[in-house]
């Protein structure tokens, strides 16, 4: 609803982008995953900004990114996902990775258990692949590349570049469409984990 609106971009306090799609798809993740799993703390990034940070002591908890590619939202791109993973003792056990404008999910719950529902085409069970001989396929950001990508992929076998936004990238790993993403800069983990969960998985 709001990507189709003529929709405004606000500031949050770390000077991020934040808009009323990120804190919709919150407060309802929020309510769902609050039903579906009343005793599991959720670690949300529009929540932690607001100063809501729960106890995660028992060390299991979910962490949930609303709207992962603000910038790509902004831009109408199609290139933002909604990223939702379990963590159990520091490691993401459960990844979802819904990329709405594009009708696809991508769901994981352990090694070898990764799937990719698209609207209308059912799902499929995926996997990453070896590169080819002759070079690597790079996926890397759209909104964040920089010299010291640029200088570390100067030393690589590259046949093929293509940008992608969001936790996209880890997705067409996973799905064998791209052979690396490298990112050296700062980063959160609710931009992550999810796509972490389904690239291991995968």
């Amino acid at each position: 609803q709001v990507y189709s609106s003529d929709f405004t971009t606000r500031k949050k306090v770390d000077r991020s982008p934040v808009t009323d799609a990120d804190e919709a798809a919150e407060r309802l993740i929020l309510a769902r995953l609050g039903k579906l799993t009343p005793a599991i703390p959720i670690v949300a990034e529009e929540s932690m900004a607001q100063g809501n940070a729960p106890d995660v002591s028992a060390g299991i908890f979910w962490l949930v990114d609303p709207l992962d590619g603000t910038r790509e939202f902004v831009s109408r791109n199609g290139e933002f996902t909604v990223n939702i993973a379990l963590v159990e003792h520091g490691q993401p056990i459960v990844g979802i990775v819904h990329i709405p404008a594009l009708a696809r999910l991508y769901v994981a719950s352990g090694p070898g258990e990764v799937f990719l529902y698209a609207d209308r085409g059912g799902s499929r069970r995926i996997a990453a692949r070896r590169p080819d001989r002759d070079g690597l396929i790079v996926v890397a950001s759209r909104s964040h590349r920089d010299a010291e990508t640029d200088a570390y992929l100067a030393k690589l076998k590259v046949k093929d570049f293509t940008a992608a936004g969001s936790s996209l990238k880890f997705c067409r790993l996973a799905e064998g469409s791209a052979d690396l993403y490298p990112r050296f800069g700062r980063t959160m983990e609710w931009d992550t984990a999810a796509g972490h969960a389904v690239l291991a998985a995968a």
